[in-house]
Formats: structure tokens, C-alpha cells, sequence
């Protein structure tokens, strides 16, 4: 039989880098979960991620038991790393923070393809390119 879902939440959390504190310990705490198995078998599965943000699914079941899925980074993280940039620009009509070329686009958009709502390579591209303008970047014609 099948366990019972009591509850989905999704977080970000910084690769290897969960710990009891908030936000995780008090997004999973009212659930009655042990937060520091769930932060040891984060940090175990996400310990050759770098420094990256992870966003995660994480299924608690009635029984207190929980089990999580790894997303991929989030395209403004992948941006800024690919620009080695610290945050996107403040004001992104006025101040460009850098230029993301073709090829670079098409890397970001084959790394988030899973994760993405979009049926080609192409629709793919034309996402992370939208991110990368909200974020002040410029792109090369597509």
C-alpha cells in the first residue's frame, strides 16, 4: 500500500549547506519530521554541487517519513555564474552587468532542460534569455 502524502513544500537551499536553522527548520518542524536526517541526506546528495542553489520538492508522508527531489539551479544562478557576477543589475533597462553569447545560452538552456515548460531547445533558449534581460544581461541575437 501505498504511504499517504500529508504535505509538498518546495525550498532553495544552498548545496551542501542545509542546517536545522531556518528557513528549513522551520518549513519542515510543524511536520514532525527529523530535520537533521533530512539536512545530513541533503548535504550528503548535494556536496559536488558547489555552491549553487538547489531547489527542492521534498514529499512528507503521514508517517513522519519524507523523501525529496533535486531540481537544477535556477537560470538567474546559472547566469550569474557563467558571468561570474555576484547579483543581476538593479535597474536592468539602464545598467547592463554583461553579454551572454549564443553558445553560452544554449549550455544553460540544455542544463535546465528537465525542469523547464518547454517543448524544444529553442523555446528553452528563448526563457533563459528572458531571465537574462529582467536581469540586465545582454544577449546575442538569437
Amino acid at each position: 500500500m501505498a504511504k499517504k502524502v500529508k504535505v509538498t513544500l518546495k525550498l532553495q537551499i544552498s548545496a551542501g549547506k542545509a542546517t536545522p536553522a531556518p528557513p528549513i527548520g522551520t518549513a519542515l518542524g510543524p511536520h514532525g519530521i527529523n530535520i537533521m536526517d533530512f539536512c545530513n541526506s541533503f548535504n550528503t546528495k548535494t556536496k559536488d554541487k558547489g555552491d549553487s542553489v538547489i531547489p527542492i520538492v521534498i514529499t512528507i508522508y503521514e508517517d513522519r517519513s519524507f523523501d525529496f527531489i533535486l531540481k537544477t539551479p535556477p537560470v538567474s544562478d546559472m547566469i550569474k555564474k557563467v558571468l561570474k557576477k555576484e547579483k543581476g543589475s538593479a535597474n536592468p533597462l539602464k545598467n547592463k552587468i554583461g553579454k551572454l553569447t549564443k553558445v553560452q545560452l544554449r549550455q544553460i538552456a540544455e542544463s535546465k532542460m528537465t525542469d523547464l515548460n518547454a517543448n524544444s531547445i529553442e523555446a528553452a533558449e528563448k526563457i533563459v534569455a528572458g531571465t537574462a534581460r529582467s536581469m540586465g544581461v545582454e544577449v546575442e541575437d538569437v
